[in-house]
């Protein structure tokens, strides 16, 4: 009887015990079991939406309506001198597939005395800035254009234009052109000729991914979101990307000792921070808008590039179906050539060109140059 008095308490012990490490092994199996399910659907949205590779495609990002639309962003000095031309190439087109914003002088009203579009009516900023070429104010006012564009959802292609450009097609094939592809098209390429990244910036933007390319992008929508959200890269050429003063004033030499450059930032600014968020995949590295570049400049002035402007006489149509024939565009810093094409065929390069004068629009709407693109495709 002693024996068995004393086993007694020592096997319920024993029950107590197994009991917890039963309670333990649920609660761990549970856990680990959660963490698998969080495990798989992570897995599964990350296979639904990857980054691209080589050849492959961008799954199209779910917008409210029918039907994307392409938001066409001017920045212009003040008003549009060859809004007759866009007039006439938006004429005919679903309003449902395009959107006009406008980025002028700030105070600058679009109506019925300043335009001759209906098109452009009360489509300027409220909160445009005054731009000064070649400093931070310019990717500003783009960046503006980007953040009032994208609070419409169906917004889902943001083209970059001029007061100087003009479509090349009819507004049709330029919107199939743009839909089609799920990639933005920037052009961006590395640049060691001229020295305009400083060092002041390799805290925030390290030299291999400075990059440099045209002004005129046209972007998918998330990576216009990019453009719009970032502050980092931004603040980087807003503090040392400085408009260079007179050479030899007291000005100009406090500049160069503190390592600062005119870097030019509407041609690094997109390039740049899209490289380094490691998104050169989800990117065309080419413009849509043409530009002839000539070098002006006396002996006695410092040499510069200046684009060619298109007049009366050298916008016909051989002169404008020559600029449609082009399909590459040769990079020598890379010794690259970046073949134009859409679903592996072979289109033209530009969609877009640049600097046109006024009698020079006046011929392409009169010769019907920017009409019906039927036997074009894609």
């Amino acid at each position: 009887m002693t024996r068995k008095s004393q086993l007694h308490p020592v096997s319920r012990h024993g029950v107590v015990w197994l009991q917890w490490k039963l309670v333990i092994f649920l609660y761990v199996a549970l856990s680990l079991l959660s963490l698998l399910c969080i495990h798989l659907q992570y897995y599964s949205v990350t296979m639904l939406e990857p980054l691209s590779v080589a050849g492959s495609h961008i799954p199209p990002r779910k917008y409210p309506g029918d039907r994307p639309k392409v938001a066409f962003l001017f920045l212009t000095r003040r008003d549009l001198p060859l809004d007759f031309m866009w007039d006439r190439f938006f004429k005919g087109a679903d309003q449902a597939n395009f959107s006009v914003y406008i980025h002028s002088q700030p105070g600058f009203v679009f109506n019925e005395e300043t335009t001759r579009s209906h098109y452009f009516y009360n489509r300027q900023l409220n909160n445009s800035i005054n731009v000064i070429w070649g400093e931070y104010s310019m990717i500003e006012a783009e960046r503006l254009l980007l953040s009032t564009a994208i609070d419409d959802h169906s917004n889902q292609r943001f083209v970059l234009l001029s007061d100087s450009c003009a479509p090349l097609y009819d507004f049709g094939y330029i919107y199939k052109y743009l839909i089609s592809s799920p990639r933005s098209f920037v052009d961006s390429f590395i640049n060691t000729k001229e020295r305009r990244y400083s060092m002041n910036m390799s805290s925030v933007i390290p030299e291999e991914k400075w990059r440099k390319g045209s002004q005129w992008i046209s972007v998918i929508r998330s990576h216009a979101e990019l453009i719009v959200n970032d502050g980092i890269v931004f603040s980087a050429f807003e503090k040392f990307c400085k408009k260079a003063p007179p050479f030899g004033s007291q000005e100009a030499q406090l500049f160069f000792r503190q390592n600062l450059r005119n870097c030019i930032p509407d041609e690094h600014y997109i390039q740049t921070l899209l490289t380094m968020s490691g998104l050169e995949n989800e990117m065309e590295p080419r413009t849509l808008t043409y530009t002839v570049w000539s070098v002006s400049g006396t002996k006695h002035e410092a040499k510069s590039w200046h684009p060619v402007t298109f007049t009366f006489e050298n916008s016909g149509p051989e002169d404008i179906q020559e600029i449609k024939s082009i399909n590459h565009v040769n990079y020598e810093s890379e010794s690259r050539t970046e073949w134009c094409t859409s679903d592996s065929k072979s289109v033209p390069c530009f969609l877009f060109a640049r600097k046109f004068t006024k009698e020079a629009a006046m011929r392409l709407v009169s010769e019907v140059l920017i009409g019906s693109s039927k036997n074009v495709a894609l």
